[in-house]
């Protein structure tokens, strides 16, 4: 018998409340989204918004070293590859459809969700945490949105939660930079740091914890209630690399034009960091670059609902172009990290080609039409 991809249960509190938890249950591929877990995962959010024995939600990973890594990407390269681009189309729309509007529900959601971002939270994995009332962080917690390395952008809402951000949103996406837990914060990517091991205690607080199926007066009780652990055994973080070097990203990634940026950035003279982070900008898929800086420009005044829209659009054309397959093979199928972009640099790039991927691929009305 097959473990089910996402676990649920129930710790039974005072006077009949219910703490409900959800556990994405693939360890062996870092918990990774597929379709079944996403529709599985909507649906029960969607019955316990209305169960009144349930005062709130967690929502973790098994396995301990990840939350979530994204998407399960090698399935999305393989419905991509189909020749039947129809048929190509329509599943990937499905798939990309489902998991916003999980992402979205989360945003909404009338109850505490809290989500516990230990290890591995990349991709999908942010977009899950990054709507939750209650996101932590832990010293083994690593956040990216390193979708720049695969041929694709920054997708699940971060159209939205990172260009909020403006040049620090921009300078993430663009170089897919990995975030610790202080960087998190500093970011406002999660809400409170906790130790590692110190998730047991959490659940049996929570169960312990009087709630009073008031959305407000409930999130401001599990705010106290993770403050309080926090300062009882304050987690030990690396510093915020972010933060350090704050000055020197809005140097670069306060430019008005992507070959300005470019440039900053292989000018800049910094550290290993930086290095890093120039290094990876350089080596990502030149229409991913294009891609994500137009995204910023025309998508950086749209509210959450709008950015899922235009991104089930961009996504379902950028799975289906020739960087996305290309990208998925040399980081995960053959992993010979040598990708063959097409086009192989920013300026032989067509900006016909990108504003078409904001166009629907599909017939009918907008499957996130009714999104608010």
């Amino acid at each position: 018998m097959h473990p089910q991809p996402v676990q649920f249960s129930r710790l039974h509190g005072q006077q009949g409340q219910a703490v409900a938890l959800a556990c994405l249950n693939q360890p062996a591929t870092l918990n990774a989204l597929t379709l079944a877990m996403v529709e599985r995962l909507d649906a029960q959010l969607d019955a316990w918004a209305r169960d009144p024995e349930v005062a709130l939600v967690v929502l973790y990973g098994a396995g301990g070293k990840a939350f979530c890594a994204g998407g399960d990407v090698r399935m999305l390269r393989q419905l991509a590859l189909d020749p039947d681009r129809e048929r190509a189309v329509a599943a990937l729309t499905r798939f990309f459809a489902a998991e916003y509007r999980l992402d979205h529900r989360i945003h909404r959601y009338p109850k505490p969700l809290l989500v516990w971002g230990g290890g591995v939270v990349m991709g999908g994995g942010l977009g899950l945490m990054a709507g939750a009332s209650h996101r932590v962080v832990t010293e083994t917690s690593r956040l990216a949105m390193p979708e720049i390395d695969i041929g694709l952008y920054p997708d699940v809402g971060a159209s939205h939660f990172l260009n909020r951000l403006g040049a620090l949103g921009r300078f993430i996406a663009l170089t897919g930079t990995s975030l610790n837990a202080a960087d998190a914060l500093h970011c406002r990517l999660a809400d409170v740091a906790l130790e590692n091991d110190a998730f047991p205690a959490l659940l049996e607080r929570l169960a312990g914890a009087r709630w009073q199926h008031d959305a407000a007066a409930d999130r401001a009780r599990l705010d106290t209630l993770l403050t309080g652990l926090a300062a009882e055994s304050p987690p030990t973080l690396a510093p915020s690399a972010l933060a350090e070097h704050a000055a020197a990203i809005l140097a670069i990634a306060g430019h008005a034009t992507l070959d300005d940026m470019a440039a900053a950035l292989h000018a800049c003279h910094g550290d290993g960091w930086l290095a890093r982070a120039r290094e990876r900008f350089a080596a990502g898929s030149p229409s991913s670059r294009a891609l994500i800086w137009q995204i910023g420009e025309r998508l950086k005044d749209a509210d959450l609902a709008g950015a899922l829209r235009a991104e089930l659009a961009l996504s379902v054309n950028t799975c289906l172009a020739h960087d996305f397959a290309e990208g998925v093979r040399a980081q995960l199928v053959d992993k010979d990290k040598q990708p063959r972009w097409q086009p192989a640099s920013l300026d032989a790039v067509d900006p016909r080609e990108i504003a078409a991927r904001f166009e629907a691929p599909w017939r009918g009305p907008h499957p996130l039409a009714d999104l608010r």
